[in-house]
């Protein structure tokens, strides 16, 4: 093939690229005479639904995978005649990157400096420079599977660079970390992009990331859909997002409601309000998307990059799904019932104390929020409420049963979504489903009707005979919630349950969770991505084991509001309050 000065110039050049994959004895289409082009210098974000086909394309330019057909340049080499060669010239951190737990993080760093053979002599300067970078420097001595997760990350950055590449290739660096650490995370990657002038790819869930980014690769189905400088997308979607109130109408019936209004695009609850972006060409007015609700409130707001992103999919035949609006109002379907009730939970790792006197109750029917930094007890606090972990002191009562002291009682009430999917990759979804409903103590007509109810439910009938391994990471979210559920659980624990999954997957999840709540389940839910937190009723925000603030998301935005930042988003908030705890001297 004759060489193209143009897109040899770029620091990526892909030219109807092909990649098809043999599954279950038929072959799957990942990558569709993808042609897409990254220049030099800057952050190009890569983005889409899951299945689109992005890590399958990382890999490519990686030199891991071969296409079928076409041709990818890597800083001027062709990928599949020297991949060698383009391996030796980039960095690349997967979504898994292989730290070694065992070793510490000085013990990691040689470990990657002799794989790619980095001169001993230009280590200790490069380790310096990278650890005050990564704010690593105090824990070399550390071993890595004692770090929490957003300093694994930010270590696996750390060995990806023992070598400065010019081309910097990363598969959702920030999936699982909290937000104190991905800001932390974005530091790093602005500093390498201006102070080392390094060209960086970057994959993301979290769309407000690629609204960081110079320009955008929007990929559907293995194709490209669009392209370009995120701003100007969103400059596009003017004059089609606003906020919706309605008083004496509960949230999420008014979300419901407003989802499935003609001319509404998307509808998402945002603090108090209900956010919404219209249809192209639609009317914006209460009475054209409401006349059934008097008192309803409609107040244009700025769009956002996400918005395009729903509007470039609904263009392509993909959009969320409607929900029916609940037949009563929320509010007055919950009762004042508490579900849970922790008080003075405590739990001690020797000398050290992983949560210490944390008091909060959960009502029948809400969804409560467990936020913190990664390393902040939230995890080992979830762990006690599902009987998984015993205090070392303090009441724990989950569905009027007392944890300490008949937890098997407890856990037939409990359904429970582990953050990494848990369930057996081995086998399908059909076998998973009748395993896990047979553990529940599920058999007979019993048992059928409620994996025939899973299979209808979650989409998963066509998918009933495929290894569970195999799934995209939205089905295997479907699963995961399928399973959880079989037994038709009071309360439903969920440990960060939409992490890594996109904005499409995020929203059909919540439909769900929503729906459970108006039924009366209690949801206790931890997750990182703060726009997902404004879903909750009632947060509470933890650090270093102890409870730092609790309320509704609107009372934790307004702990931070201050001339400086008049309108925190719930990020914003969390990041102040975080730091404020963890650094008060800083605060003062």
């Amino acid at each position: 093939m004759a060489r193209n000065p143009e897109t040899d110039a770029a620091a990526i050049a892909i030219e109807a690229v092909v990649k098809r994959f043999r599954e279950r004895g038929r072959e799957v289409p990942a990558l569709k005479a993808l042609t897409a082009t990254v220049q030099r210098g800057g952050v190009t974000g890569l983005i889409g639904p899951d299945g689109a086909g992005k890590t399958t394309l990382m890999r490519l330019i990686a030199g891991l995978l071969r296409p079928d057909s076409g041709r990818i340049t890597v800083l001027g080499i062709d990928v599949r005649s020297d991949p060698l060669a383009v391996q030796g010239a980039i960095g690349y951190m997967p979504q898994r990157f292989g730290l070694y737990e065992d070793l510490t993080v000085r013990e990691n760093l040689d470990l990657y400096a002799d794989l790619h053979d980095v001169d001993p002599a230009e280590r200790q300067a490069r380790y310096a420079e990278l650890l005050h970078m990564t704010g690593l420097a105090p824990f070399t001595a550390r071993l890595a599977g004692k770090l929490s997760g957003g300093m694994k990350q930010k270590l696996g950055l750390a060995c990806t660079l023992v070598r400065a590449p010019a081309l910097l290739l990363l598969d959702e660096p920030t999936v699982g970390v909290d937000p104190v650490s991905r800001r932390e995370l974005w530091q790093i990657i602005d500093t390498l992009t201006r102070t080392e002038g390094m060209t960086v790819l970057l994959s993301t869930a979290y769309l407000d990331e690629a609204e960081r980014c110079r320009s955008v690769l929007l990929m559907h189905e293995g194709t490209l859909i669009g392209e370009g400088d995120p701003k100007q997308r969103t400059e596009t979607m003017g004059g089609r997002s606003f906020h919706v109130d309605a008083e004496g109408t509960g949230r999420r019936r008014l979300q419901a409601l407003l989802a499935g209004a003609p001319g509404v695009l998307d509808a998402v609850i945002q603090g108090s309000h209900v956010r919404i972006v219209t249809r192209p060409g639609a009317t914006a007015t209460v009475e054209a998307l409401l006349p059934t609700l008097p008192g309803a409130q409609l107040v244009a707001v700025p769009p956002r990059f996400e918005d395009s992103f729903i509007d470039l999919l609904s263009e392509h035949g993909t959009a969320q799904a409607k929900m029916a609006p609940p037949p009563v109002d929320p509010v007055a379907a919950k009762d004042e019932q508490d579900e849970i009730v922790v008080e003075g939970l405590t739990r001690r790792f020797g000398d050290f104390y992983a949560v210490k006197d944390v008091s909060f109750r959960v009502r029948r029917g809400e969804i409560f929020g467990l936020l913190g930094a990664n390393g902040a007890g939230k995890s080992t606090t979830f762990r006690m409420l599902c009987g998984l972990l015993p205090p070392s002191a303090g009441t724990l009562r989950v569905a009027g049963v007392d944890l300490r002291a008949a937890a098997a009682a407890a856990r037939a009430r409990i359904g429970y979504m582990a953050q990494r999917f848990s369930l057996y990759g081995d086998l399908s979804v059909m076998q998973n489903l009748r395993f896990i409903s047979a553990a529940y103590g599920l058999g007979g007509q019993r048992q059928r009707d409620r994996i025939s109810w899973a299979l209808a439910e979650f989409e998963l009938a066509a998918l009933a005979d495929a290894t569970s391994r195999d799934l995209p990471l939205g089905y295997k979210q479907r699963l995961a919630l399928a399973a959880a559920l079989m037994h038709e659980p009071d309360i439903l624990f969920l440990d960060e349950p939409t992490s890594g999954v996109d904005p499409l997957a995020r929203r059909e999840f919540w439909r769900r969770i929503n729906g459970l709540a108006e039924a009366g389940v209690t949801v206790l839910v931890t997750t990182h991505f703060m726009e997902e937190a404004e879903y909750c009723d009632r947060l509470l925000i933890m650090a270093q084991g102890q409870v730092l603030a609790e309320g509704t998301s609107e009372s934790v935005k307004a702990r931070a509001r201050s001339a400086a930042l008049p309108e925190p988003t719930m990020e914003d908030a969390f990041i102040a309050l975080v730091q404020a705890a963890i650094h008060p001297e800083i605060a003062a």
